[in-house]
């Protein structure tokens, strides 16, 4: 991705370029923050248009998706933040979830998972998206969330025990 935004390319080309590479990853991102499709959409265009306006900008100390998702992360947690969203209705049905899940896992193992991470803290719920879902590394999650690798370690860890224990009960081979 890098060599899209080098010196031989233009703005419109890198962001052209960035668009179609992490549209579809990001909006999974937002959809798992707020709940609704409709806002998870809202939040990607919303976060697009703030790397159109800094790509020229952007140094490369860090990947473009690294950065791109941080944007995005915290364009989400505007969201959460704002008055509007607060005395929103945003319940979510499981069905509409979109959960990875093992090829033999059953769809009411898949909503529990799913439910289960929407109960998370954010804190817990940050890295899990990040890391499962959009594959990113430890360090990655952490420039991210401006924070240690240390520190993404621990929550990675301990979600994934408040995770086990929620669904210790739904599943009899663990």
């Amino acid at each position: 991705m890098n060599a899209a935004l080098g010196p031989t390319c233009s703005t419109e080309e890198s962001f052209e370029q960035l668009v179609l590479e992490y549209q579809m990853p990001l909006k999974r991102m937002c959809y798992m923050y707020l709940h609704d499709m409709a806002l998870a959409e809202d939040a990607v265009q919303e976060t697009f248009l703030k790397v159109y306006r800094s790509l020229p900008q952007f140094s490369g100390n860090c990947s473009a998706r690294t950065w791109i998702m941080k944007i995005g992360v915290n364009t989400c947690r505007d969201m959460l933040r704002s008055a509007w969203f607060r005395h929103h209705d945003r319940r979510i049905v499981p069905e509409e979830l979109q959960v990875p899940a093992e090829e033999n896992a059953s769809p009411e193992e898949t909503n529990d998972l799913g439910q289960a991470i929407l109960k998370l803290p954010v804190k817990y719920k940050d890295v899990i998206l990040l890391y499962y879902y959009q594959d990113m590394n430890q360090d990655e999650i952490a420039e991210i969330l401006q924070t240690s690798a240390s520190t993404i370690s621990r929550r990675l860890k301990r979600a994934q025990e408040k995770l086990r224990d929620v669904l210790k009960g739904g599943r009899e081979d663990e």
